[in-house]
């Protein structure tokens, strides 16, 4: 399959490029430094675009069979996942590729019944207010797109290797969670999105 990654250079999204590849897919990398993967690997494309630019992110997509969005910003101020992801859906559409991917967080939406005082009031109430913010947004754009979508919301992340041992698709009032999930876990999810059709147009949680 031809896959873009938009958002390749971020924690996820360089271990989603390096899941894919490994899966055998053709993968094409969008950052704004695509290089700084420095992954060696034939089935590897980089294009370097900004994804606020609705022409980059147009040119990239085009011929693609899937999109993964895995945009992030270290700024707790801009608001690049809705913006970045409207260009996304609007190249798709213009585009003709259906399938799409949008890694946003658990606590969206429905989902914030799944998280703690400390998630609830101190992180997304407080500290990450935007961010937040600017994922719910972005959820409310792929849900209204008519796309072939499918979102996929992690806990917070955290290092060490895949595991394959978190819980997935669990209901909104479940409480018995860490809240967490390795990076690695959430990359190879992202991945078997690519072929497993099950949370076809569904928000799907996933955390230990």
């Amino acid at each position: 399959m031809k896959v873009i990654v938009i958002g390749a250079t971020g924690s996820v999204g360089k271990l989603a490029v390096e899941q894919m590849l490994k899966e055998g897919h053709d993968v094409t990398a969008f950052a704004r430094s695509p290089g700084k993967l420095e992954i060696d690997n034939p089935a590897l494309r980089l294009v370097a675009g900004d994804a606020l630019s609705v022409q980059d992110v147009t040119k990239a997509v085009a011929g693609h069979d899937a999109v993964v969005v895995t945009l992030g910003s270290p700024s707790l101020v801009r608001r690049i996942r809705a913006d970045g992801t409207l260009n996304v859906i609007r190249a798709m559409q213009a585009t003709g590729v259906r399938r799409l991917i949008c890694q946003s967080t658990l606590g969206a939406h429905e989902s914030w019944g799944n998280l703690n005082f400390f998630w609830k009031r101190v992180m997304f109430g407080g500290l990450l207010r935007v961010p937040f913010a600017d994922h719910q947004a972005q959820e409310r754009l792929v849900e209204a797109s008519g796309l072939d979508w499918t979102i996929v919301r992690p806990g917070s992340f955290a290092d060490g290797p895949a595991t394959g041992r978190f819980k997935e698709g669990f209901a909104s009032d479940l409480k018995d969670l860490t809240l967490k999930i390795t990076r690695a876990d959430i990359a190879q999810f992202l991945s078997r999105q690519l072929t497993d059709r099950h949370y076809h147009q569904r928000a799907v949680a996933i955390s230990n």
